[in-house]
């Protein structure tokens, strides 16, 4: 959910149905405690999380937390990931932590985990058109400070996100 504009594109591209997310109890304490980090305000912290939960009212995985015992990850900090993405049937888990998450025992899963850089260059690659329109959205509604696409993709560029922005680039 950090950085902002990485955050942004997922949310844009989910909204366009580009993917369907999914996310846990678990994950939105880590991301208030990057909010709080980050000297982010109890109200504005609770306004994201509510607008994020009324945009994508179905993306909260319930009763995941049973399975998080039986699992076994690098960082056992990170099994709530995983027992969210096997409660729900995901294929992905988009994660930029990519060396705490096996891609052997993903796999006795069915799941595989890859870093936002790839899985937007790739959702981006299924539907081109649907993902430019969604970038240009994130531009129109952007606030604070107001950017253009060219400085969004560049803000795109300093988060990790370069071969998704050279690609959004390319197209636009």
């Amino acid at each position: 959910m950090f950085p902002i504009e990485i955050r942004d594109l997922l949310f844009w591209f989910a909204h366009d149905d580009l993917y369907t997310p999914k996310w846990s109890r678990h994950i939105f304490d880590e991301w208030k405690d990057v909010m709080k980090r980050r000297n982010v305000s109890e109200e504005e912290i609770k306004k994201r999380i509510g607008l994020a939960n009324q945009a994508f009212p179905d993306a909260m995985v319930e009763n995941y937390e049973v399975l998080i015992e039986g699992l076994e990850l690098p960082d056992e900090k990170d099994r709530h990931v995983l027992a969210a993405a096997i409660k729900t049937n995901a294929n992905i888990i988009v994660t930029n932590n990519l060396k705490d998450f096996p891609e052997d025992y993903l796999s006795t899963f069915g799941l595989s985990a890859k870093s936002a850089d790839d899985f937007l260059t790739e959702t981006i690659d299924l539907n081109q058109k649907i993902a430019v329109n969604s970038f240009r959205k994130l531009v129109v509604n952007r606030r604070n400070p107001d950017l253009d696409e060219y400085e969004v993709l560049d803000c795109l560029r300093r988060n990790g996100l370069n071969d998704t922005a050279n690609y959004l680039h390319a197209l636009i």
